[in-house]
C-alpha cells in the first residue's frame, strides 16, 4: 500500500492561510523534520466548519528534549496570530487541531471493554492519508520506507489474532447481558465489537485505516473496495426494539461477517 495521491482541498481561504502560517513557523525551527496536513482537508473532504488537522514530526533523538519547548512555542504563536482568530471565526468547529509527534509507532492498551486500539489508524493517517507541507529532510521517506505497505506478516497476524479475540470476546458477552436486561451495555459491546471488526478488516486486507466510526462507506467501498460488505453494516444498528433479543440477533449477524471478511487471516 503505498497510500493514495492525494489532492487536499481547503474548504476556505482561511483554512489554507492558517496552515501556511503554521508550515512557516514549523519550518524555521531546525528539530521539526516534517509539517503534515492530515484529516479531512488533506483528502480533500473538509467542509467550512472543519478543523484544520497538522501532525508535526521531530527526530526520534530530539522528542524528549526539544517537544515542550515547541509546544509552547506553538501555544504562544497560536494565540497572538491573527491569521487563527480569522480561522477561529469562520465555522463552529474551525480551531487548529495540531499534534506533535516523533514517527515511533508502537500498540498501545487494547483492553477486553476499550474498544480497537489506534495503532494501524495513527500509521495511515501520518503516512498515507497525509500531504507534506514542508520537509527539512528524509525523515517522512524512511518512515514510508519502514511501515509501508504494511509492517510485518509476523506482527500482522498477531495483532489479527488479537483483535479478533477481543472482538468475540464482546460477541459472547450480548447474550448474557440481554438475559440480565443489560441493554445498554449490550449495545456498547455490539458497537466495541463493530468497530473491532473493522479494524480485523484492515488487517486481514494489509490496509491502513482512516477511522472506525467515520468515513465508513469511503472506506469500505472505495479504499477496500467491498461495496456488499457495506450494505450489511447499517443492518447492524437497525433496531427496531431496543429492550429485546433484537440486539442479539444482530450480534449473530456481525459474527458472521467476522467469520467471513477475517476467519481466513
Amino acid at each position: 500500500m503505498a497510500g493514495p495521491r492525494l489532492h487536499p482541498v481547503y474548504p476556505t481561504v482561511e483554512h489554507q492561510r492558517a496552515a501556511d502560517a503554521i508550515r512557516d513557523h514549523f519550518a524555521a525551527r531546525t528539530e521539526v523534520a516534517t509539517v503534515l496536513l492530515v484529516g479531512s482537508t488533506a483528502r480533500g473532504k473538509a467542509s467550512r466548519d472543519s478543523c484544520l488537522d497538522i501532525t508535526v514530526l521531530i527526530m526520534p533523538d530530539d522528542f524528549a528534549a526539544r517537544k515542550q519547548s515547541l509546544q509552547n512555542d506553538w501555544t504562544t504563536f497560536y494565540e497572538h496570530e491573527e491569521v487563527f482568530r480569522r480561522l477561529l471565526g469562520v465555522g463552529a468547529y474551525t480551531h487548529v487541531d495540531l499534534e506533535i509527534g516523533d514517527g515511533e509507532f508502537a500498540p498501545r492498551y487494547h483492553g477486553w471493554t476499550s474498544g480497537p486500539d489506534e495503532f494501524e489508524l495513527e500509521i495511515g493517517n501520518t503516512l498515507v492519508y497525509s500531504v507534506p507541507l514542508w520537509q527539512g529532510g528524509d525523515y517522512l521517506a524512511r518512515l514510508q520506507a519502514q511501515w509501508l505497505p504494511y509492517y510485518s506478516e509476523s506482527l500482522r497476524r498477531e495483532r489479527l489474532a488479537m483483535v479478533r479475540r477481543f472482538c468475540l470476546n464482546n460477541l459472547d458477552h450480548i447474550p448474557l447481558f440481554i438475559e440480565r436486561e443489560l441493554y445498554f451495555q449490550s449495545f456498547n459491546r455490539l458497537y466495541d465489537a463493530y468497530r473491532e471488526f473493522l479494524q480485523a478488516l484492515f488487517i486481514t486486507r494489509r490496509v491502513y485505516p482512516i477511522a472506525y466510526d467515520k468515513w465508513i462507506r469511503e472506506q469500505i467501498e472505495g479504499v477496500l473496495g467491498l461495496p456488499e460488505l457495506y450494505q450489511e453494516l447499517p443492518l447492524l444498528f437497525e433496531i427496531q426494539h431496543f429492550e429485546s433479543k433484537e440486539i442479539a440477533k444482530k450480534a449473530t449477524l456481525l459474527r458472521r461477517l467476522v467469520e467471513d471478511y477475517t476467519g481466513g487471516g
